[in-house]
């Protein structure tokens, strides 16, 4: 039984429908024929990113999957070479890597996912569902289902299960029944962000893309704000911008065009002021990321794991949600193999060590490099800090740089990758000897320049 229909749960249902004569996905949402977004899915109104290695993960379990999504209207480009990165306000030099992006809006994204879950004879949906509690043995050392009640019914009903997944996401009660059970309370760790982001969908009337995909002005610690401006389904522009530490967009539209100014490049405000808004501008907060640590814990019952966001809530400016999820799902797979029960402790040290820490500890050294963000800033954290700065200045130099870079944050490559010394040795040259910085397809076009930039969009 998988409790949650979102996509960490469909993932998880997709590798257990290997495993097991059949599999139920527990919701409190109506989930099938669903095409928009769900009232428990609040950042399916927002952008949401799918990591090249995320789209990988997500052809494995779905063959096909990828050009059915083209098919439906979804743009694709390359990740380093068709998206408009800047880095410290400079755009990153553009080079093609073989990182496929899946420009798809959340809806799109999960209805297809649903749909091909869907397919599979053995899985089944319990919608409209809430979720009461697990049950166990009388010896709670086995959690054996879960306590369900439909939503305008007063009675309760028991789903028993072989494995129970918790997909619930960010608000999980695993923690609170982990306690209830007697096994303590799962170590978390928390830092605050203070992220507010707010999105509106626009049809164009003029093309500002110049035969890229997407524009992102990435925020720094000089200018807490960036945004992600891309092409997505349906023939629309999908725009989420966002501030860091309390410095959030406003939601009224004129305020919303005032912010856009003061990005790191004119690009985006241009080219709004050539569209026509879809939608009302939509808010959405995060104050904290959040981790928790089941893999530390001395005891753990049997017959539960957790997958998603119900472990890990990264930064969403970093997109890492959804492929974790995915990748998390293919450890969960890898201890499904034998057709024993899966043990939980082992399941939770790989799914740490593999999946999480990597991208965990590269966006941790990101976030800390913002003052505001309470954290220890160890030796290590500062050193790699200082070198991710050079790689960020040799990057608009050095369309290389720039995929090795891409690779890294789309996590097809491990971080430390970009520590084999022959690499560094480039960074180092490139960032202090290597040359003017890279110019956009647009401003080799002669459509986006400095000197054109207006003079109220310096940020304060």
């Amino acid at each position: 039984m998988v409790l949650g229909g979102s996509l960490a749960g469909l993932f998880a249902a997709r590798v257990l429908a290997d495993a097991y004569d059949q599999v139920t996905i527990v919701d409190r949402d109506v989930l099938l024929d669903v095409d928009g977004p769900r009232r428990g899915c609040p950042q399916g109104r927002h952008i949401n990113g799918l990591l090249a290695r995320g789209q990988q993960a997500m052809e494995e379990l779905y063959p096909g999957i990828t050009q059915q999504l083209f098919d439906d209207g979804v743009p694709t480009g390359d990740l380093a070479g068709d998206v408009r990165w800047y880095f410290n306000g400079k755009p990153l030099k553009q080079q093609h890597a073989g990182l496929v992006c899946v420009a798809a809006s959340r809806p799109m994204l999960e209805k297809h996912i649903r749909r091909r879950t869907a397919a599979f004879p053995n899985i089944e949906f319990a919608e409209q569902h809430d979720i009461l509690g697990l049950t166990t043995t009388a010896d709670k050392s086995r959690v054996t289902g879960a306590r369900v009640q439909k939503q305008g019914s007063d009675d309760e009903e028991v789903f028993l299960a072989d494995l129970v997944v918790d997909a619930t996401g960010r608000g999980s009660r695993t923690p609170i029944w982990l306690e209830e059970l007697g096994y303590g309370r799962v170590e978390e760790e928390r830092k605050k962000i203070g992220l507010g982001y707010v999105t509106q969908h626009y049809k164009l009337r003029q093309d500002p893309y110049f035969g890229d995909l997407s524009i992102n002005p990435v925020a720094s610690p000089e200018l807490p704000r960036g945004a992600i401006f891309t092409k997505t389904d349906g023939d629309r522009v999908e725009l989420t911008t966002y501030g860091l530490l309390g410095d959030h967009p406003p939601t009224d539209q004129a305020g919303l065009y005032q912010w856009l100014k003061t990005l790191a490049t004119p690009d985006i405000y241009d080219a709004v002021q050539h569209a026509e808004p879809l939608d009302e501008p939509v808010a959405f907060r995060f104050p904290t990321t959040l981790r928790r640590h089941y893999e530390k814990m001395e005891r753990f019952p049997d017959g539960l794991l957790v997958t998603g966001d119900a472990v890990c809530c990264f930064n969403p400016v970093y997109a890492q949600g959804m492929t974790v999820s995915a990748l998390g799902a293919l450890t969960m797979r890898q201890h499904l193999h034998t057709g024993a029960a899966p043990q939980p402790m082992q399941y939770f040290r790989d799914l740490s060590r593999d999946v999480i820490d990597p991208p965990w500890g590269m966006t941790n050294v990101v976030d800390l490099s913002f003052p505001g963000v309470e954290g220890e800033r160890t030796l290590a954290v500062r050193i790699g800090q200082a070198f991710l700065k050079r790689v960020q200045v040799a990057a608009t130099r050095d369309g290389d740089i720039t995929a090795a870079y891409m690779r890294a944050a789309g996590m097809i490559d491990r971080p430390e990758t970009m520590q084999k010394p022959a690499f560094m040795l480039k960074v180092l040259w490139k960032s202090f000897f290597g040359g003017p910085v890279a110019r956009t397809r647009a401003a080799v076009a002669g459509h986006i320049s400095p000197s054109n930039r207006p003079a109220d969009s310096v940020a304060r």
